[in-house]
């Protein structure tokens, strides 16, 4: 009697015991839905190191190039330096029209319209063209290359392979000031001063404008050293040299240079040295050798002969021929300069003024 009183007792207080917990869970936890409530927050994320703002005051003012001549058709990059009522004025590379017997402009919106070359200069490789203002939506702003430091940023624009690419941008660091490369012209080889930078340049990048972290243009992409282990080293014409001819360009002026009125072999050139019956003593590394004294120029009133070579300008050592060019164009006719050349085994020296 006694278990089975305990065994009642013990059921009773397991259902107490269960039907409590189910009260409290039933409490806390209801089985009806919870609404949960959800904070949506909308986060901005800004980039500080993009160019967007810079690309967008020179983007619009940079147009292709189309240049037809009697090889073909060719592509290149412009842009818009100026404009009045009547025309737009743009900058490219010479060699990007030189020959055209025609020439047309494709802007970034597609439009297609005909453009006239008012002016082109071999050496210094830049050509000024003009448009109908009405075609003009964009000017570029003009910078300072002199201010720029090495690892500078700066940006191309442009039409690498053509339209189909018209646009492109690429940005890279300014990797050298005062730089030297050497091209080829009708006339013979000339040495280039150039900015150096790893922006990527293309075919179809020339003429177009080197800019600064600022949007301002620095410089004109000209040439690009092409070798399959060389990458990254792309060069532009200082935007100094080419400002300083844009007017006379637009008039059509010639941009004249002095004469000096010699033809010559570099002192290295041991072949065309021994064709023309000249020797140089060994120990004279650089320089140029007179191989002709043109007559009644400068050179001539100045008493040069053939023979001599020449290794100095002023304070400018004279390397080869292209180097003698490069010199010899950073003067202007009338100028007077003093030339040191070799002479029988002696060093002499000269003043030599520079006619047209």
């Amino acid at each position: 009697m006694k278990n089975k009183l305990l065994y009642i007792i013990t059921i009773v207080m397991t259902l107490f015991i269960g039907v409590s917990l189910t009260l409290v869970v039933l409490y806390y936890y209801p089985l009806h839905d919870k609404t949960v409530s959800k904070t949506i927050s909308n986060v901005n994320i800004t980039e500080n190191n993009t160019i967007k703002q810079s690309i967008d005051k020179a983007y619009n003012a940079v147009v292709v190039v189309e240049s037809t001549t009697n090889r073909g058709v060719g592509t290149g990059t412009g842009f818009y330096y100026k404009k009045d009522k009547k025309n737009g004025y743009l900058i490219t590379n010479h060699h990007v029209i030189n020959g055209a017997t025609s020439i047309k402009i494709i802007d970034n919106d597609g439009q297609e319209y005909e453009a006239k070359l008012l002016g082109s200069d071999e050496v210094s490789d830049v050509a000024v063209l003009s448009v109908d203002a009405e075609n003009v939506k964009q000017i570029v702003e003009i910078g300072d290359s002199t201010k720029l430091e090495l690892g500078d940023t700066l940006f191309t624009i442009g039409s690498p392979l053509g339209s189909n690419y018209k646009g492109s941008v690429t940005k890279g660091i300014l990797s050298g000031k005062d730089r030297t490369v050497e091209v080829e012209l009708f006339s013979g080889n000339y040495v280039m001063e150039v900015l150096q930078t790893d922006a990527a340049i293309n075919p179809g990048n020339s003429g177009g404008p080197l800019l600064n972290i600022n949007g301002e243009v620095i410089g004109i992409t000209s040439s690009k050293l092409a070798d399959e282990k060389i990458e990254g080293m792309g060069f532009a014409i200082r935007i100094e040299l080419a400002m300083s001819e844009v007017d006379r360009l637009e008039k059509g002026e010639e941009i004249e240079r002095p004469l000096f009125g010699i033809e010559a072999i570099d002192v290295s050139n041991t072949y065309s040295l021994f064709y023309n019956r000249l020797s140089v003593d060994k120990n004279i590394k650089e320089g140029i050798v007179v191989a002709r004294v043109v007559d009644n120029s400068a050179a001539s009133s100045a008493g040069l002969e053939k023979g001599d070579v020449i290794y100095k300008i002023d304070d400018n050592k004279i390397s080869d021929m292209a180097h003698f060019r490069f010199v010899l164009y950073k003067y202007s006719i009338g100028d007077e300069i003093t030339v040191k050349y070799y002479r029988d085994g002696k060093s002499k020296e000269v003043k030599v003024k520079l006619t047209k």
